[in-house]
């Protein structure tokens, strides 16, 4: 697939323990032209965070992951102001409303697993300013 001149790929970050949950949301925004990079627990994903590359163009961060809270990677990333103000997509199973609320109070948007695929998609497309034409699917 041609990248049409002047675009260049938008790249995310997964941080997701969960194998199935990785290659769902691989397969699903791939296929629409974002490049992932996966992370299993908060040190990987803070590994991805220093690469050389520089930050993600966004972030789906699952809450509970082994060695942590994906909200407390949300709170380091406000904290600095390269990443202060970069989208993220809080993924969660549990209904924790009080976690909800502390996630979005930091600017993240949340989506409760299960979640159909297109939902997801457009979701990451609104989140990164991508809605329009060809962003949907």
């Amino acid at each position: 697939m041609a990248i049409p001149t002047g675009t260049r790929t938008r790249r995310l970050l997964v941080v997701d323990d969960e194998p199935h949950i990785g290659l769902l949301l691989q397969l699903q925004l791939e296929s629409r032209g974002y490049e992932l990079r996966l992370a299993r627990s908060l040190f990987e994903a803070r590994g991805a965070l220093k690469a050389d590359s520089g930050p993600p163009d966004g972030i789906l961060l699952d809450i509970h992951l082994p060695d942590g809270s994906g909200v407390d990677l949300l709170r380091e990333l406000r904290e600095r102001p390269a990443t202060a103000q970069l989208p993220v997509l809080i993924l969660t199973a549990e209904g924790e409303e009080r976690v909800l609320a502390e996630a979005r109070r930091l600017g993240a948007q949340t989506i409760t697993k299960p979640f159909s695929p297109s939902k997801l998609g457009a979701l990451v497309a609104t989140l990164l300013g991508d809605s329009g034409p060809g962003a949907t699917g």
